[in-house]
């Protein structure tokens, strides 16, 4: 699948998603250009829920979805086209990501017909949130290794254990978690992907304090919180399978959304480079120069591997980014030179200063530099396995 040329296709698209935009973000919504977005999740969160809820009056939600699920049916290169030109907007984040993007595609593929009819029109109507309940303390890029469990009893799902790193648990709704519901000859048998709601009293959440003084991410503790029975998605023991669905939703179209904030951060970066004289160093300029090239190969290679088997293209992409965005931070505050170094009151961290800082976690977050290297070793090259405790 050749998608190098979106730029070209379905013009029509693209200038009713523009002009849309254009229209709508104004009045009470204008202030809102540029919030949110990794790292800044906490702006205006409450004002982006209800922007969000404004897009999903006019039908702006879930465009790939099918149309019977409440979607507008579009193919990935509308999808392409959606997202890119949202982003340009300068729009801000969307608070629904990990129902929409995440869970809402894992239940239309996997899901029963009752879960679908409960939980994705509160998805296209952004009534309900969710949050991920993947990573434990001792289990983060080794997903097989949770210890999280969830038995029955009178008819309901009981769980126990703790999940961290939880972006956007403080708000989320609903969680959909793996849990352990049983033994098996691998790591990987015994999992079960369960639906649990968030607000109940067995379930405590945690901020948890970033570099950048913010707390997008979260612990979560559950301790005899309870779900339907109905509520596991798939088999029960399944959740493996369903679970790698959902990471393959993770890395698909709305990524190339990234692609184009990365772009804005290059942008401000360039700008104060010129503002105070930085770009007249040779050095710098040669970095930047690279980035501005490394950034169209990774917008490339993800358009590419949006047509390829989910899972080794991604995996490739994520470490192309995670190490760009990663040397963007460096580069930007090397143009800001020695002022970077400086804080204002209260801790309040300039763009260059929340970039650097955040950007440290971007090669571990999503699945760290090593697990992708493996990936790609193992299962495209077919090196031998990596020795395993």
């Amino acid at each position: 699948m050749d998608l190098s040329n979106t730029e070209r296709g379905d013009e029509q698209l693209r200038t009713e998603i523009r002009d849309w935009l254009e229209r709508n973000l104004t009045g009470r919504f204008a202030h809102l250009r540029g919030l949110g977005g990794s790292g800044r999740e906490h702006e205006a969160f409450e004002e982006r829920l209800e922007w969000n809820r404004h897009m999903a009056s006019e039908g702006w939600t879930c465009v790939g979805w099918p149309v019977e699920y409440g979607g507008r049916g579009f193919t990935i290169e509308q999808q392409v086209i959606f997202h890119e030109e949202y982003a340009r907007s300068g729009a801000p984040a969307r608070v629904n990501h990990l129902g929409e993007e995440l869970l809402g595609p894992t239940l239309i593929e996997l899901g029963t017909p009752e879960q679908r009819e409960r939980f994705l029109p509160k998805i296209v109507a952004v009534e309900e949130l969710w949050c991920q309940g993947y990573s434990e303390p001792g289990a983060g890029s080794d997903l097989a290794a949770v210890s999280t469990k969830a038995e029955l009893r009178d008819g309901e799902w009981v769980v126990n254990g703790q999940k961290v790193w939880t972006s956007l648990a403080q708000q989320a709704d609903w969680c959909f978690v793996i849990a352990r519901t049983g033994e098996g000859a691998r790591k990987h048998d015994g999992l079960s992907y369960l639906l649990v709601p968030m607000r109940q009293p067995g379930v405590e959440v945690r901020p948890i304090i970033q570099l950048t003084g913010t707390s997008e991410f979260n612990e979560v503790f559950f301790d005899d919180a309870r779900t339907a029975q109905d509520f596991v998605v798939g088999e029960v023991g399944g959740g493996w399978r369903v679970a790698m669905a959902t990471l393959g939703y993770e890395r698909g179209v709305s990524t190339l959304a990234q692609q184009i904030g990365f772009r804005r951060e290059l942008d401000e970066v360039i700008e104060r480079a010129r503002a105070n004289g930085a770009i007249r160093r040779p050095a710098i300029r040669d970095r930047i120069v690279r980035a501005d090239m490394e950034l169209e190969t990774i917008r490339l290679h993800a358009l590419r591997a949006l047509g390829g088997e989910q899972g080794f293209d991604m995996s490739v992409t994520k470490l192309l980014w995670g190490n760009w965005h990663r040397a963007l931070g460096e580069l930007a505050m090397d143009v800001a030179g020695a002022q970077g170094l400086v804080v204002g009151a209260d801790y309040e961290l300039s763009n260059e200063q929340a970039l650097f800082l955040f950007s440290r976690s971007d090669t571990i977050y999503g699945g760290s530099d090593e697990i992708q290297k493996n990936v790609i070793a193992e299962r495209v090259l077919g090196l031998p396995r990596e020795a395993r405790a």
